[in-house]
């Protein structure tokens, strides 16, 4: 079974992904130096996709398993 992504926020360090199983889970911007490096607005035109997150003009793309994969912390919402 995979999980999709259903929405995406960011604060200043963070970037928080809810699944549609009812978890958010958050990773380190850091780890996604694209995604660190961009505007706010830049990172607010996110494709969300059955595949994962995808970022055209940033060059990005980021799966859900690699995002559960890497340990990041999970928050009931």
């Amino acid at each position: 079974m995979t999980i999709s992504a259903t929405s995406v926020r960011f604060d200043d360090a963070t970037m928080w992904v809810a699944l549609e199983d009812g978890r958010t889970v958050g990773v380190p911007l850091v780890w996604f130096p694209r995604l660190f490096a961009a505007t706010p607005e830049a990172r607010a035109r996110v494709e969300i996709t059955p595949f994962g997150l995808h970022w055209e003009a940033l060059d990005e793309d980021i799966s859900v398993p690699a995002l559960l994969a890497e340990n990041p912390r999970v928050a009931a919402e």
